[in-house]
C-alpha cells in the first residue's frame, strides 16, 4: 500500500534527521533594521524560517501559512481548570496564562475541551454545567461567568483562533463525580448503557442520540463566536471499558434487524457513526460556512493499511472509519494521532502521515496530531522539531499539526524554547480554507506619518466584521518581513533607517489575505 506520499516521507525523513532549528528574536510591534534575520551562514540557517508555501516573487511578500495548535483538556482536569472548584479569578488567570503561552510562543489555535461527558463548560439549556469545573455537576462558577464566551473573546484578542472540543458519545466518566439529578444519564437514560468500568455510553445508533449530539453542537455553533468544531477518536468506546466484552447494544441491533435492516453488526455500527458526521457536517455548513469541522481519530485506520502497520483496528473496535469521512470530505481538517516517532519499525510517522496524505481525495486540511512523549530530554525536541519539518515537507500547500497536550509544552521549558527559537520562530496565519470561502476582504485603508525617526502608519476598514488578522510587511536592505497583528490593532511604528518597502493586508476568518495596500512615506 506504498505511494508517492509514503516515498517522500523517506526523503525528507533523510534530510531533516541533518537539519535543525536556527533561532532569533521574536518579532514584535516594533520592527527595524537590527531586527531582520542574519543571511544563512551554514546548514542550520538553511531551514525555511517561515513556514506554507513560498511567494511566486521576491517582490511580493508573503506571509507563512500553518496551523499551529494545542489540545486543552478539561476531562479530569488535564489542562484546565488545574483542579476543581476554583473560583471565577482564578479560572480566568489561568486561561490567560495558556492563552499567553501560545501567543508568546506563535501559536495560532485552541482546541478546547467544553463537552467532556455530556456536559458543558459554557451556559447551556440542553446539558448541565461540568463537574470539573465547580466539582459539582450543575453548579454555575461563582461569580457567574461564561467559560467558553471567556476564552473565546481572550483567544480571538491574542489572534488565536478558538474550535470547540466535544466528546460525542460519552455521556459520564467514572472521574466525573457522581451521577447526579441532572446528567443525561437520568435525563434522557434511554439512550444510554453502562460500561463495565464505570462509564455510561450514549448509545450511537439510537435516533435520540445523534438528534441531541447533534443540537449540543449546532446550539454552540448558532449562539458563540467559534472559529471550529473538533471531535477526537472516541466514538464507540475502547473495549477495555467494557472489559473487552462487545458494546451492550444487542437490543438495538435486534430491533434494527426486525425492521428488516441488512447490516452486520459492525457495518451497522460504523453506519451509525457516518451518518452522524455526514450531516453534522452538512448543519455546521448550512448555519456558518466558515466554522471549520476537525476529526481527530485514532492515527492508524486498520493493519496492514500502510502494509508496517499492525495493532490497534479502530475500524472493528470503535466502529470508527475514518478513512471514509476523509474520502468524502466531511472534514475541512483532519488530525489523525500519530503519536509514534518517525523510526517506529510498525508505526512510522511520515509513512502514516503519507497514508492519510493519499487517502485525502477532496485535498482537506491534514493536520496530524502529535505527542512523542513526555521526557523532557533533549531527544525528545529533536523528535518533535524533526516532525514538524517533515510535516511540512510532505504537506507544503497546508502545513498544520496540532499537540497532545498544552501540558506537555507548558511543563517543558527545553521543548518550548526550541519551537519558538525553531520551527515556530516566525509568526504564521492559519491556511485559508478556499471550499469554504475563496473571497480575500477589502483591503484596509491605510495613511502614515513621519515622526522623527519613525515611520507610524494606521489603518481602516470598511467591513472589520469581515477581519481577523492584519498583517504589516516591510522591507529593510532588500529583505522583506511581516508581523502578524490581531482584530483590533489599527497603529504599527517602523524605524525609517533603511526602510525601502511598506505593505498591510487584511485576512479574514477562512484565512483569505487581502490585497496588499503599499504605503508611501
Amino acid at each position: 500500500m506504498f505511494n508517492k506520499f509514503t516515498l517522500l516521507a523517506a526523503s525528507y525523513l533523510m534530510i531533516v534527521l541533518v537539519c535543525a532549528c536556527s533561532s532569533s528574536k521574536k518579532a514584535t510591534k516594533t520592527a527595524d533594521a537590527a531586527q531582520q534575520p542574519a543571511p544563512p551562514t551554514n546548514v542550520q540557517n538553511q531551514i525555511p524560517q517561515a513556514p506554507g508555501p513560498a511567494p511566486s516573487q521576491p517582490s511580493q511578500p508573503k506571509a507563512g501559512t500553518e496551523f499551529r495548535a494545542a489540545w486543552v483538556a478539561t476531562v479530569s482536569n488535564i489542562n484546565w481548570p488545574s483542579k476543581r472548584g476554583l473560583s471565577t479569578e482564578e479560572q480566568q488567570r489561568e486561561a490567560i496564562q495558556l492563552l499567553d503561552f501560545l501567543q508568546s510562543h506563535n501559536f495560532n489555535a485552541v482546541i478546547f475541551q467544553v463537552r467532556p461527558q455530556a456536559d458543558a463548560l459554557y451556559q447551556s439549556n440542553l446539558e448541565p454545567w461540568s463537574y470539573f469545573l465547580t466539582g459539582k455537576q450543575g453548579k454555575a462558577p461563582e461569580p457567574f461567568y461564561d467559560p467558553l464566551q471567556f476564552w473565546i473573546e481572550a483567544a480571538h484578542d491574542r489572534g488565536i483562533e478558538l474550535h470547540v472540543w466535544l466528546n460525542p458519545y460519552r455521556a459520564h466518566s467514572p472521574a466525573g463525580g457522581e451521577v447526579t439529578s441532572t446528567s443525561l444519564v437520568k435525563k434522557k437514560p434511554e439512550l444510554v448503557v453502562k460500561l463495565k468500568d464505570g462509564h455510561w455510553w450514549f448509545d450511537p445508533s439510537k435516533k435520540g442520540t445523534q438528534e441531541h449530539a447533534t443540537a449540543v453542537v449546532m446550539d454552540i455553533v448558532k449562539r458563540y463566536d467559534i472559529d471550529g468544531v473538533h471531535f477526537d477518536d472516541y466514538f464507540y468506546p475502547y473495549p477495555s471499558y467494557n472489559g473487552n466484552a462487545d458494546f451492550p447494544d444487542s437490543g438495538s441491533y435486534k430491533e434494527y434487524v426486525d425492521k428488516g435492516g441488512q447490516l452486520s453488526l459492525g457495518d451497522w455500527r460504523r453506519n451509525s457513526v457516518n451518518v452522524f458526521i455526514e450531516n453534522l457536517y452538512k448543519s455546521i455548513k448550512a448555519e456558518k460556512p466558515y466554522v471549520k469541522f476537525g476529526l481527530s481519530p485514532f492515527g492508524t485506520w486498520r493493519p496492514g493499511y500502510p502494509s508496517i502497520v499492525e495493532g490497534f483496528d479502530q475500524y472493528n473496535q470503535l466502529y470508527a472509519d475514518a478513512r471514509l469521512w476523509l474520502n468524502e470530505g466531511w472534514v475541512d481538517y483532519f488530525t489523525p494521532q500519530l503519536y509514534w516517532k518517525i523510526n517506529s519499525p510498525t508505526l512510522s510517522y511520515p509513512v502514516l502521515l503519507g497514508w492519510w496524505a493519499g487517502e485525502n481525495k477532496k485535498d482537506r486540511h491534514l493536520w496530524p496530531g502529535m505527542n512523542v512523549g513526555r521526557d523532557t530530554t533533549a531527544a525528545n525536541a529533536t523528535e518533535v522539531m524533526n516532525q514538524i519539518m517533515i510535516t511540512r515537507g510532505m504537506l507544503p500547500k497546508s502545513n498544520g499539526e496540532v499537540h497532545w497536550s498544552i501540558s506537555s509544552l507548558t511543563k517543558d521549558s527545553s521543548l518550548a524554547k526550541a519551537i519558538v527559537e525553531g520551527p515556530y520562530k516566525k509568526q504564521a496565519l492559519v491556511p485559508a480554507s478556499p471550499w469554504l470561502d475563496a473571497t480575500p476582504p477589502d483591503s484596509p485603508q491605510v495613511t502614515s506619518s513621519i515622526e522623527g525617526d519613525s515611520l507610524k502608519i494606521s489603518w481602516t476598514h470598511p467591513n472589520e466584521s469581515d477581519v481577523f488578522h492584519y498583517v504589516v510587511y516591510y522591507q529593510y536592505a532588500g529583505k522583506w518581513n511581516y508581523t502578524i497583528l490581531n482584530r483590533h490593532d489599527r497603529m504599527f511604528t517602523l524605524v525609517k533607517s533603511k526602510l525601502t518597502g511598506v505593505g498591510v493586508t487584511a485576512v479574514d476568518r477562512t484565512g483569505n489575505e487581502s490585497q496588499l495596500v503599499n504605503v508611501k512615506f
